[in-house]
């Protein structure tokens, strides 16, 4: 059974957990079966923070992810702690300017600005928007229309133009870095 493994690692209040939501309320919009499981350090904001998804086209077997398929890293403190999930198959995400040194293998690593758009945008707290729509267009997991329609049906209302423009902001990333 195929499946497909994804990691969005970071620190707390980054909107990890909410991102991986977004996504898998998307998948599973498209009768995709969606596991999803969360680890974070008991602080609010900083510490440890991420969310895994395991998509499956049968009943996933297990929530937690064991070889990624992706990788996302929005902060050092989610550096290092996914490395032995790696497999030649990967694709690491890491933000440009908070992960300095992401990690390097026998795998594909993109170091991309999604903290310096999102400050671009107006607003450091859209890295994750920018971050999920790099992701939807390099992935091809689903529609990126679905996708956006979820994040806009699961942030406040006032955000959306925002949201949008961070998401398009991600997606234009996408393009730039060669499949």
């Amino acid at each position: 059974m195929a499946t497909t493994e994804i990691r969005f690692s970071g620190s707390g209040g980054q909107g990890l957990l909410l991102s991986a939501r977004i996504l898998a309320a998307a998948l599973a919009l498209q009768g995709r079966n969606v596991a999803q499981s969360n680890a974070y350090e008991p602080v609010s904001r900083g510490g440890l923070s991420r969310s895994d998804l395991v998509i499956s086209e049968g009943e996933a077997d297990f929530p937690l992810a064991r070889r990624l398929d992706y990788l996302l890293i929005l902060d050092l403190a989610g550096l290092g702690v996914s490395d032995h999930l790696l497999s030649p198959r990967s694709v690491v995400l890491a933000d440009a300017e908070l992960v300095p040194d992401p990690p390097r293998g026998d795998f594909r690593t993109l170091a991309l600005p999604f903290a310096e758009t999102a400050r671009s945008l107006g607003n450091p707290r859209v890295t994750n928007i920018v971050a999920l729509g790099t992701l939807c267009a390099l992935s091809e997991l689903c529609p990126p229309e679905l996708l956006l329609e979820r994040v806009l049906a699961m942030t406040p209302a006032k955000f959306d133009r925002l949201n949008r423009d961070a998401f398009a902001a991600g997606q234009a990333m996408a393009v730039h870095e060669p499949a």
